[in-house]
């Protein structure tokens, strides 16, 4: 019997220990520990690809942002807080963050180009007022977002402009689907109120 529980015991003895999980390997990642960083990139870059892809849709833009994330999660590995979210939602939010930054850029860039391309064309007044209405619309509603808590700014965003489920939401942001509903319906309520529109 003391023979049986000997060879049990040694058998529990020399299993591995689970692989650190990437909150861990965060924190190791904030106190420089490049290994961990090698960890955490081979356990998250496909999943921050994969955002990042369906956002931009070009390849190589996606490749060129995912590599850009991983140098902010090494330069700003210090600034997470475990208390606010996983380390994988922490991530991804930063990664959804930057993939918007360079719709916007790309955007802006696309329409100066536009502006440059006909500055010499001399448009009907029906243009122009349409033109000056969708900005005046696009401003109020920038207006609005801004009185948005956090987390409210978020929800919309990633539902209308990201355009995720709320199982996907739940999922980036680390929260259950309940609180992303409820984010997501007040921060619909709240733009509502701000814009004056009436139901």
């Amino acid at each position: 019997m003391l023979a049986i529980v000997e060879r049990d015991t040694k058998r529990w003895g020399s299993a591995e220990p689970p692989p650190p999980s990437p909150d861990e390997l965060l924190t190791r990642v904030a106190n420089g520990d490049q290994a961990a960083f090698s960890d955490l990139y081979d356990e998250l870059s496909g999943r921050v690809l994969g955002l990042v892809t369906r956002l931009l849709k070009d390849r190589a833009q996606s490749e060129e942002v995912t590599q850009e994330v991983f140098l902010e999660v090494w330069q700003q590995a210090s600034r997470f807080d475990q208390v606010r979210g996983s380390a994988a939602s922490w991530v991804l939010t930063m990664a959804h963050r930057r993939a918007v930054d360079r719709i916007r850029a790309s955007q802006a860039s696309h329409d100066r180009d536009t502006r440059i391309g006909i500055r010499d064309f001399e448009a009907g007044f029906d243009q122009v007022s349409e033109s000056v209405e969708i900005r005046i619309e696009h401003e109020r509603v920038s207006r609005a977002l801004a009185k948005l808590t956090e987390f409210q700014r978020q929800a919309v965003q990633l539902a209308y402009y990201g355009g995720f489920s709320h199982s996907e939401m739940a999922e980036q942001l680390g929260v259950p689907i309940g609180t992303v509903k409820t984010r997501l319906r007040d921060g619909m309520i709240r733009l509502r109120d701000e814009m004056g529109v009436t139901s």
